[in-house]
């Protein structure tokens, strides 16, 4: 079992756009199960996680809702204009949450670890952990969405993290 730590806020690579998977390979394999892991694991207490949170710039991203599913290359369509507001988070944020808007519907076209093609329809929370996944897949966190007083609180709450953990 291959828990691997979470980047936080700061690490180069939560900004890079991650690389297409081209190839579902042996290595490929061994980042899912380290994902699913790493979600699955008490230290953690996560819906979602994208490859780039653990360091690898890669389009992949586990999520945890009724079973612990893979999806990689994952593509986006939002369905409408209708938007909700709920409480959101992240893990590479300190597990920091504040409320915010999102699409309530979007379809979802990605590949499973076996190489099969998954398209589908999500609404409302399900919607919400797929757009926050990719987002990090495109370099992307949910505080850029934010007002800027709410992104200053969001950061002076980060800063007062990291300086009690350097102490």
């Amino acid at each position: 079992m291959a828990i691997r730590e979470i980047k936080k806020l700061g690490d180069p690579v939560l900004r890079l756009v991650s690389e297409k998977v081209d190839k579902i390979d042996r290595n490929i394999l061994k980042i899912i199960k380290d994902m699913i892991d790493t979600i699955n694991s008490d230290e953690y207490n996560a819906v979602g996680l994208a490859a780039p949170q653990i360091g690898i710039s890669k389009r992949i991203i586990v999520i945890k809702w009724d079973k612990t599913e893979v999806f990689i290359n994952p593509e986006i369509k939002v369905l409408d204009n209708e938007e909700e507001e709920i409480q959101e988070g992240c893990l590479s944020v300190y597990s920091i949450a504040c409320m915010m808007k999102r699409p309530k519907k979007i379809s979802v076209k990605a590949l499973s670890p076996r190489n099969e093609e998954l398209d589908f329809k999500a609404e409302g929370m399900l919607a919400r952990i797929f757009l926050h996944e990719v987002d990090h897949l495109d370099g992307k966190l949910f505080i850029d969405y934010l007002d800027s007083k709410k992104k200053r609180e969001i950061m002076l709450k980060v800063s007062e993290i990291n300086s009690e953990t350097s102490i």
